[in-house]
């Protein structure tokens, strides 16, 4: 059953690949009491442990929307999306564009893989098979922060690892699959009627910096924050200034 629709300003914020939702909560912890906040975690991972016939970005974001009707939350809503759950706010964007306020992209990419990306993706998802899910997450957490945060965000960096290790196999080959198999969604940005941040770290080894200048460019209403000192995990390299921004666009989005 569906909870009563609200009428507070909502943000949506939507993890990436082998994380969960806690990954949002000391992000989101001074946000102001106005806004109503929700964070799901998108299938076969976090808690959300149902069985997934389908692993694609198109079907996660049927998930999430069905998800915001269950919530109640009022539409249109603010999306804040990292690396995957990106890729997902960008098919829910082309899917439900109505129910889109605005869209923070942090560390994410309207590209499709190139085939060396999806290449990658399956040796990954053989490693897994062979060696488990804990070995995976030994070596694939760290090369995510920029290298001037990898020995100084220790707590972070165990964060996620934690997550990851606690994440279901299947949820690994589904989703590493998913993600290889978008398609290109720049039109969604180019032709979008909300306004889009994008969130870019200098030293992100996941999404080339150049793509994500050029990504910037694309919406017609803009805003870019370029962070020297992250690499793909910007939300928790360089809270504070990612933060903001997302905050600025809460403003534009909500209070106009």
């Amino acid at each position: 059953m569906a909870a009563p629709l609200t009428t507070a300003p909502t943000l949506v914020f939507l993890h990436g690949f082998a994380e969960s939702r806690e990954v949002w909560t000391d992000f989101t912890r001074s946000f102001p009491a106005g806004y109503r906040l929700l964070a799901p975690n998108l299938p076969g991972h976090g808690t959300n442990r149902a069985p997934v016939p389908d692993f694609s970005m198109e079907a996660q974001a049927r998930y999430v929307a069905q998800y915001l009707t269950d919530k109640g939350a009022a539409d249109p809503v603010l999306l804040v999306a990292h690396s995957m759950g990106g890729y997902v706010a960008l098919a829910l964007a082309e899917r439900y564009p109505s129910r889109v306020a605005g869209l923070a992209l942090i560390n994410s990419t309207a590209l499709p893989d190139t085939d060396e990306k999806r290449q990658n993706r399956e040796k990954n998802i053989g490693f897994v098979e062979r060696h488990g899910v804990e070995k995976f997450m030994d070596s694939f957490v760290r090369p995510l922060f920029a290298p001037a945060n990898r020995d100084r965000l220790v707590e972070a960096r165990e964060l996620l690892e934690e997550i990851g290790k606690a994440t279901p196999a299947a949820t690994f080959a589904g989703a590493l699959r998913g993600m290889a198999a978008r398609p290109d969604r720049t039109a969604v940005l180019a032709r979008a009627a909300f306004p889009v941040l994008t969130v870019a770290g200098k030293h992100d080894v996941a999404v080339p910096f150049d793509d994500s200048v050029r990504q910037a460019a694309l919406p017609a209403t803009a805003a870019a924050l370029f962070l020297e000192g992250s690499g793909h995990l910007a939300y928790l390299e360089q809270p504070e200034e990612t933060r903001r921004a997302v905050l600025a666009l809460a403003a534009a989005v909500f209070e106009e």
